[in-house]
């Protein structure tokens, strides 16, 4: 049985705001537990083939459907945002600068310190209602985040999918704790603020939005460089541009983050060497090198050979010249994704050692995909 506290219900729910926004979080809202407003739209998203490699979201598509899946007896879902927008400080010495995406520039998994927060405000409720029953959500679970943040009053989809508040902006981190208290829920935002703008389908430079308030998310960037464990497809690699890990051009042009506030958390602060990163120092990490950096952190997602492979079309779409012997010398990398990315990389050089470079190997190379990528020609 869920706990029913009607009597102070509305008291238990501001109190629970006030301590959540003294761990730490800028936004907090309370919605029922029910059936996503969004969950058809989700399965037709599935049936359109749009989440491409990350095969757990069709595996669990009906546990979306409820929060019941997730907390047995859950009566209310709590909704914190934590805004990580945040300005570096540092002087980028970069040789060759790459883009990380904002969420990813402090080098902390916000997974952990948004479960650790959220843990935090469970134990309290703990002890304002011995007994009940919570589960801290932080991406990990089937729950739709984004659309219990709307009902929690959080704020409306943008035309890119992303939530958006009118203060806040959209870069926010979103977490939820379920609970079998029935709290007061707060209202659900109803209205949207895009108007007629487009300028988050506008930037795109794969045209990853099939329509407004719709991710192929087969065509995004952070996508490519995050989710996707092969190569990155051949027509879109220009249009990966410098972004190495992520991408926030939607979001940079929202006129809603134009005044959002900067965050001054401590634990989403850039690091200097990830705003920018340098693609260059990058590619030429040794494995041990990259996980005695980057373990426990955002970039460790897509490994060592991920990273690598995108950091080899960075230098190539940033015409580096330094980085032709680096790329020579990785044509014998053990890894064929990370070669056919070099192989492209060289290509795109105009230079005679690249292209003597390639020859050699094509007469030595075994990898189907490599070979394939040799022979194409970039005329």
């Amino acid at each position: 049985m869920g706990h029913a506290v009607s009597a102070t219900t509305e008291s238990l729910a501001a109190r629970l705001k006030s301590e959540a926004v003294r761990l730490g979080f800028d936004l907090v809202g309370i919605a029922p537990a029910v059936t996503p407003p969004g969950y058809p739209q989700l399965l037709s998203w599935l049936e359109r083939g749009f989440a491409g490699e990350m095969h757990y979201l069709p595996r669990r598509a009906a546990a979306y459907k409820h929060p019941e899946h997730v907390l047995r007896g859950v009566r209310s879902v709590v909704m914190v945002a934590l805004n990580y927008k945040a300005e570096s400080q540092a002087t980028s010495t970069a040789k060759v600068p790459a883009r990380v995406a904002r969420y990813a520039q402090s080098g902390t998994d916000y997974h952990d310190f948004l479960r650790d927060r959220l843990k935090k405000l469970g134990d309290w409720l703990h002890d304002q209602v011995p007994q009940c029953r919570t589960r801290v959500v932080v991406d990990t679970a089937p729950l739709l985040e984004r659309d219990f943040a709307r009902l929690s009053g959080l704020g409306w989809f943008g035309k890119n999918t992303l939530l958006i508040h009118k203060r806040a902006g959209s870069f926010l981190f979103l977490g939820g704790l379920l609970t079998d208290v029935a709290l007061e829920p707060d209202e659900p935002h109803a209205t949207s603020h895009c108007g007629t703008c487009t300028r988050c389908l506008d930037v795109c430079p794969t045209q990853a939005f099939p329509e407004p308030y719709v991710l192929d998310a087969t065509k995004c960037l952070a996508y490519f460089n995050i989710e996707l464990e092969g190569p990155i497809p051949r027509e879109h690699r220009a249009d990966v541009g410098d972004w190495l890990f992520g991408c926030d051009l939607c979001q940079d042009v929202c006129p809603w983050n134009r005044k959002s506030p900067a965050s001054t958390d401590p634990l989403v602060q850039p690091r200097a060497e990830l705003s920018p990163a340098d693609a260059l120092s990058i590619f030429t990490m040794s494995e041990n090198e990259f996980h005695a950096q980057f373990a426990k952190t955002p970039l460790d997602r897509p490994g060592w050979n991920g990273i690598r492979r995108t950091a080899a079309i960075v230098l190539a779409n940033g015409q580096c010249r330094e980085a032709i012997p680096v790329l020579i010398a990785a044509l014998d990398d053990a890894d064929p994704v990370v070669r056919g990315a070099v192989v492209w990389a060289l290509q795109q050089f105009d230079d005679e050692a690249a292209r003597m470079a390639l020859r050699e190997r094509l007469l030595m190379e075994v990898d189907p995909n490599v070979i394939s990528e040799l022979k194409a020609t970039q005329q």
